[in-house]
């Protein structure tokens, strides 16, 4: 036998960078991390994210940097064109660059030649071999103490000691340098000009940051403008069909990138891989299992496969605050989703996906006055895209506009409570878009309507909300409908209440949860219903009045573990207290509310409750914080529709504040304090509004005797709150 030895190069064989690597410093640490604690790291992604760039910068970093650990050199091995399992252990001889023209087993000349080197072997496009690929790595390993193998592939090669290293695409920055780079490098001539920079902000978005695909994107960008690539990315995989000559055939076109992985996937793979095309975002193995199992694709099968398309990086998993759920990277979902069509198959799987949403939406809504409520919240901001998929079904089908219907008013919890307004909005308007319906769909269309108009009172919008109410409430009377008719006169009664009209506030209110409680209702829009009835007892000054009402909700809402309702309720009692001049009870009534509203992105809820809890800080003593939490309450209103809704009452507080800091501070100080609160984040603004004054130490505030709003009434009559 002759064997020809190992070069003790530290650079070994692998290529030269032929355009600058741009970006992925934190990923290079990392790596560079693993490989000093682990014999085996994998890097996995989908085809075209950038796994052999970046295994390579690492390879020649740990060649550079590591010569004495790798002192017998980094070796390359390509294996993505070896299809013959024969072949494997051949290829990887050669890479090493061993000849051995006896007949031992190309794997026992493998491991005698490597048991005793310390040396770095690079795997690259394993994965059509990847069980016997593993079964080689494991052995040479194990029987190789001084080599350490860094692979990329879209799956692990699942051996012990493997430490995996996911890669997604690069941050927006990063894309976008990389697009500019190698644009500039097909074309000097090519800048980034502030005309094209949006286009090209938006092209890497639409090809979502794939390194490969932003470079034939650049490619394209020789002949193209960024807005002429974005205008023709309809049909992605056709424009982008260049590629660098030698380059491997996979490499050729994103299509062909995409299609390598699905030529290796088994036939039900492919088939979930299509059907899962139909999600929009992320999805949980629930909603797997109901939209795409079927006779050829059993249910108790999808778990399994759903493992293998992870395992391929076609899929990720991805932790939410509504637990575990999958995603497919758009450009793979777009590859699925022509083969869907193709099958013929996409109508029947876009109606499950929507049934689905359709069951999840009721469910949540029922779901929502009890203790799951913040556990709702969390699932329906999750899934949002979904249900918007699931609503432009239903619109792109006339005979179901009912559904689209139902389905945007069941959402009145998300819309209202969870900050949605303008969404919620426009998806009940485009639901309520004449059509001819049938009668018997008519409760859905009441439904949406008094949805409707309690998004439009809540923005302040009195002229849609009382059309959309009036309509609903003669629809009710006509179809015989109790509860949709209480649902409208409640919903007038609340926009009577932002538009100042307190006594025909109270008149609607009041008989509205007679309504509601003559048909047995009980939720979080009934509590609402007399949480609202208190606030217009409260500014008509029939404090104890209000007092029973929101202390009823409150232990209601205790009870049934209602959080978003109770809020509001704690509104009103911190009214009352500070009114009373308990500050120091108004205070933490009102902390439980922000922190309440801030939780479910209430904005409606924690800007009132922020400029209520400004004046209480001025009652304590501290006008300078009093400035700082109005100024950064005021910008808020900006999310919600017209400031204060134009309500003498409501803006009460904030005109309050603003003459008794501006006393204490003088208006120099008071704006420079109110310019400080424009700037803070919502979350650093929500800290300070939860923080006690011990804990602020009264910092800039002008002290001031803690009694000195006692006998002083919070207005409640418009020409009070009118004051200048």
């Amino acid at each position: 036998m002759r064997q020809r030895p190992l070069r003790s190069t530290a650079g070994g064989n692998l290529p030269s960078e032929l355009g600058r690597f741009i970006g992925r410093g934190g990923e290079l640490a990392q790596l560079g991390r693993l490989l000093e604690s682990s014999r085996l790291v994998t890097v996995t992604g989908v085809g075209g994210v950038g796994k052999s760039r970046l295994v390579l910068a690492a390879a020649r970093a740990a060649a550079e940097g590591s010569q004495e650990r790798y002192c017998d050199g980094v070796r390359l091995a390509e294996l993505a064109t070896v299809r013959d399992p024969a072949l494997l252990e051949l290829a990887l001889a050669e890479a090493l660059q061993l000849t051995d023209h006896t007949t031992r087993p190309p794997r026992t000349v493998l491991a005698e030649n490597l048991a005793g080197k310390r040396l770095l072997l690079v795997l690259d496009g394993f994965e059509q071999l990847v069980d016997e690929c593993a079964d080689l790595v494991r052995e040479l390993l194990r029987r190789c103490p001084g080599l350490q193998v860094l692979a990329a592939g879209r799956r692990p090669l699942a051996l012990d000691g493997e430490s995996t290293f996911p890669l997604a695409p690069p941050p927006p920055e990063e894309a976008l340098a990389l697009l500019v780079a190698r644009a500039t490098a097909a074309d000097p001539a090519f800048a980034v000009t502030a005309e094209n920079r949006a286009a090209l902000v938006e092209l890497c978005a639409r090809l979502d940051g794939i390194p490969l695909a932003l470079e034939l994107a650049a490619g394209r960008l020789r002949t193209l403008s960024p807005e002429q690539v974005l205008a023709r990315l309809e049909d992605r995989f056709a424009l982008l069909t260049g590629g660098v000559r030698g380059g491997l055939a996979r490499h050729r076109a994103l299509r062909t990138a995409i299609g390598w992985s699905h030529e290796l996937c088994a036939p039900a793979e492919r088939l979930l891989w299509a059907r899962l095309s139909v999600f929009a975002g992320q999805f949980d193995l629930d909603a797997v299992e109901y939209v795409c199992a079927g006779p050829d694709l059993p249910v108790e099968d999808v778990l399994d496969l759903v493992g293998e398309l992870l395992a391929q990086s076609l899929l990720i998993r991805e932790e939410t605050p509504a637990g575990v759920r999958f995603r497919m990277l758009e450009t793979v979902r777009a590859y699925g989703a022509g083969w869907l069509e193709s099958s013929g198959d996409a109508l029947r799987l876009r109606r499950r996906h929507r049934d689905w949403y359709l069951g999840l939406a009721t469910w949540c809504e029922s779901d929502w006055f009890s203790p799951r409520q913040q556990e709702v919240a969390a699932l329906v901001e999750v899934e949002l895209p979904n249900v918007r998929l699931a609503l432009e079904c239903c619109l792109d089908e006339p005979d179901e506009a009912h559904l689209g219907q139902y389905l945007a008013g069941t959402l009145w919890f998300y819309w209202a409570g969870c900050g949605r307004l303008t969404e919620g909005r426009h998806w009940l308007e485009r639901t309520l878009e004449p059509v001819d319906r049938a009668v018997e769909y008519e409760s859905s269309r009441l439904k949406a309507l008094w949805v409707l108009g309690y998004v439009a009172a809540l923005q302040g919008d009195a002229t849609a909300s009382m059309s959309a109410l009036y309509e609903c409430r003669d629809g009710a009377a006509q179809r015989g409908n109790p509860v949709a008719a209480a649902y409208a006169v409640h919903r007038m009664g609340c926009l009577a209440l932002v538009s100042d009209d307190m006594a025909r506030a109270r008149e609607l209110l009041g008989t509205a949860l007679e309504q509601y409680r003559a048909a047995g209702e009980l939720n979080s829009n009934v509590l609402m219903c007399q949480v609202e009835l208190g606030m217009a007892l409260a500014f008509l000054g029939d404090l104890p009045g209000a007092l029973a009402l929101c202390g009823e909700v409150r232990e209601i809402c205790e009870e049934r573990g209602e959080r978003w309702t109770k809020a509001y309720a704690l509104y009103v009692l911190a009214y009352a207290a500070l009114d009373a001049g308990r500050t120091p009870e108004a205070r933490r009534l009102l902390t439980e509310c922000v922190a309440i509203n801030h939780v479910f992105h209430d904005l409606v809820g924690l800007v009132l409750a922020l400029e209520l809890l400004a004046l209480v800080t001025v009652a304590e003593g501290d006008a300078a914080e009093a400035a700082v939490l109005q100024g950064a309450a005021e910008p808020m209103w900006d999310g919600v529709g017209l400031q204060l809704f134009g309500s003498g009452y409501f803006n009460a507080p904030r005109l309050m504040c603003r003459e008794q800091a501006g006393e204490l501070l003088g208006a120099e100080r008071y704006a420079a304090y109110e310019a400080e609160g424009r700037e803070l984040s919502r979350e650093a603004l929500v800290g300070r509004a939860l923080s006690s004054p011990e804990e602020r130490g009264g910092a800039g505030g002008v002290p001031r005797q803690a009694g000195r709003l006692r006998g002083s009434r919070v207005p409640s009559s418009r020409a009070a709150a009118d004051q200048p």
